[in-house]
This record gives structure tokens, C-alpha cells and sequence, in this order.
């Protein structure tokens, strides 16, 4: 089976051809500030984003001739995990999606490039919006505002199928808690194959981040909206963007962190380690929703290559399971691998309504 892999991001977007599961193109084609401010809206960098991937298959001499192309899921509705084809409803909603980011248009780059194909099928896989919360796990203490789930469920059922295969067993049997360490902190409790609980890794839950603050004490944040000082647009820059690290030592770069740490700055050693407490404390809350079962801890994400973040998260939360560590992330390869489950019969195909 041939597949094409399509992931748009905030600067770039990346491509990968598969046959099988044997990786044949990969690329990553970046875009300037000054190509996007050319665009008043995400959805306007549709058509510019789609010719740059299908310049690139002709520059490598690839044709375009795909069993399936599977683009990274957008910021919709709220949907279970899995595989979704592309339909009509789907196209409609990433164009009208109420948060515009650019792997909205990661259902609409496939679905073009399939059309050009006969009997290629266009999917979405696992997107950030995946909700499989147990009920209990939705309500907070004001009807007003429920919990919602904006998380990085490609990359984490990802790695929860890799390490299910390396112990000879299913991810729908196994109960873990998977923890993805990059701009944004998601901690997921996963009972088998089902995400049950996860925290808001984008705009305002859980441990801080290299760019997310995190949970936030309440009264101070609605003083902080009345103050005056900053406007709306900023307030939000300073709940996702400029927060976490960024915001308290000017910087997302932790190896840079831990270098200034082993030249005896202190606080950077005490901001750094706060993060690293507030994600051990939402592992830990993690365990309480698996009632202490878990099977076993995953770490991963850009900031699993990190010896010093990995050592202090281990010291804190190994004694509730076993700790595996995935540095980085494959979502090329993990959107391959959904698409090519769905092609076999493996995995189920899901309709988007």
C-alpha cells in the first residue's frame, strides 16, 4: 500500500510516502512569516500549501499515485479517537473551524490530493480535539465551564501501540498513563484504549510547559483580565505562548536551561524543577484515575531527549509503574501507520458526523 503523510504546522508542513511500512520520501517544507502574512486567514494558505506538497512529490519524482493520503486531524467538534475518512460535513467544519491553526487544513490538502486518484481514500487520524473522557471526568465546579480536551492524542496512542507491541500485547488490554513533553504538557490516563482523562494541554490545564502556563489560581487571573493592563489577544499570549518557561526565563530551549543550570543559576534550576513537579503530580493524578493499575508510564516528546527533565520525573513518579521512555515524535509515521491499519482492516474506519 502507498501512502501519503501530510502534516501542516504553524511554519511548516511536513510531508512522508510510505509503501508499507517502509518510509520512502520524507521532507519538511518550511514557510516564512513573510509567505503566511500574505493570507488573512489559515484557510487561505489552502491552495499554497497543497501546490508547495505536490511540487515536492515532482521534484523527487514521485507520482501521484496513492492507495490513501492521510492528513493530521484538525481542531473540529469533539470526536473519539481513531481513523476517520474525509467526508463533505468534515471539509465544511475545517473551514469553519472556531480555532484556526494550520492542521485544520490537513483534511483538506488529503481530500484534494485523493480526488486526483482513482479509488484513493482521504483520512484523518486521532486529531487534538479526540474526546474519550469518562463522564465523571467532564464536570468542574461551575456548569459553565466544562472540561475539554485539546491534546496531543496522535503522538500518545501512538507511542501506547508501539509500546503495547514491544510487550507482546494489545493497547486495548493495557491501562497507561502517557505523558508528551514538548511546547505543550498533555498527561493522559489511557484504560484500555481509551483515553479516559487528559488535561487541556493548549490553553489553560495541567502542569506548565515551555509555552503554556498551566493551570492558574482563578481569582488572581480574573483580577489580572480587569486590571487593564493587558488586552484580550495579550491575556491569551500570556496563558499559551508566552508562558511557562518563555515567560519566567526568556527561553523554550531546555538543554540551553540545563546549561545555565550547570553554571549555577538557581533560578533557572528552580523554575525548570517546577515544571518537572507539576507534571509528576499530574502523573500521579493520572494513577488515581487508573486506581493505582497503571502498566506503565510513557514519556515522550521533545523534551524526553532531556537527561535532567527525564531523571527528575523518573525520581518522582516511578515507584506508581514501571517508566518507558520515546523521545521525540513520529506523526508522520504514526498518520501512515493509521492509514495503512484502515486500508488492511485493522482498524476501524470511522464517519465524521
Amino acid at each position: 500500500m502507498k501512502i501519503l503523510a501530510i502534516n501542516p504546522g504553524s511554519t511548516s508542513t511536513k510531508i512522508a510516502v510510505y509503501e508499507d511500512t517502509t518510509l520512502r520520501m520524507q521532507c519538511t517544507l518550511r514557510h516564512s512569516v513573510e509567505e503566511l502574512s500574505q493570507f488573512a486567514s489559515v484557510a487561505d494558505q489552502f491552495d499554497f500549501r497543497k501546490e508547495l506538497v505536490l511540487r515536492e512529490l515532482e521534484k523527487e519524482g514521485i507520482p501521484v499515485s496513492f492507495d490513501a493520503v492521510i492528513g493530521r486531524g484538525g481542531l473540529f467538534k469533539p470526536m473519539p479517537g481513531g481513523v476517520y475518512e474525509v467526508n463533505g460535513l468534515m471539509l465544511r467544519d475545517a473551514y469553519h473551524a472556531p480555532r484556526p491553526h494550520a492542521c485544520n487544513l490537513g483534511c483538506l490538502i488529503a481530500a484534494d490530493v485523493a480526488g486526483r486518484i482513482s479509488g484513493c481514500r482521504a483520512f484523518i487520524a486521532d486529531p487534538g480535539v479526540t474526546d474519550e473522557l469518562d463522564d465523571v471526568a467532564r464536570l468542574t465546579g461551575s456548569p459553565l465551564m466544562p472540561r475539554i480536551t485539546t491534546w496531543h492524542a496522535l503522538n500518545q496512542r501512538a507511542v501506547a501501540r508501539r509500546y503495547a507491541r514491544s510487550v507482546g500485547a494489545r493497547y486495548e488490554s493495557l491501562d497507561l498513563i502517557v505523558c508528551h513533553l514538548g511546547g505543550g504538557i498533555s498527561v493522559g490516563a489511557h484504560r484500555q484504549g481509551r483515553c479516559v482523562d487528559v488535561n487541556n494541554a493548549l490553553d489553560g490545564e495541567g502542569p506548565f510547559s515551555p509555552e503554556r502556563a498551566g493551570t492558574l489560581p482563578a481569582g488572581a487571573l480574573i483580577d489580572l483580565c480587569y486590571s487593564g493592563r493587558f488586552a484580550r489577544e495579550e491575556l491569551k499570549k500570556r496563558i499559551s505562548g508566552h508562558a511557562g518557561l518563555a515567560a519566567h526565563l526568556g527561553t523554550t530551549d531546555v538543554p540551553a536551561i540545563v546549561g545555565r543550570i550547570e553554571h549555577g543559576d538557581e533560578h533557572a534550576r528552580l523554575v525548570l524543577d517546577a515544571m518537572i513537579y507539576q507534571t509528576a503530580k499530574s502523573i500521579g493524578g493520572a494513577a488515581t484515575v487508573l486506581c493505582g493499575r497503571a502498566d506503565a508510564i510513557l514519556l515522550t516528546g521533545g523534551m524526553a531527549h532531556s537527561d535532567y527533565v527525564i531523571a527528575g520525573l523518573t525520581e518522582r513518579v516511578s515507584f506508581l509503574a514501571p517508566v518507558h521512555v520515546y523521545p521525540g515524535e513520529d506523526e508522520l509515521e504514526a498518520l501512515a501507520l493509521n492509514a495503512l491499519g484502515a486500508l488492511n482492516g485493522e482498524l476501524e474506519v470511522q464517519e465524521y458526523r
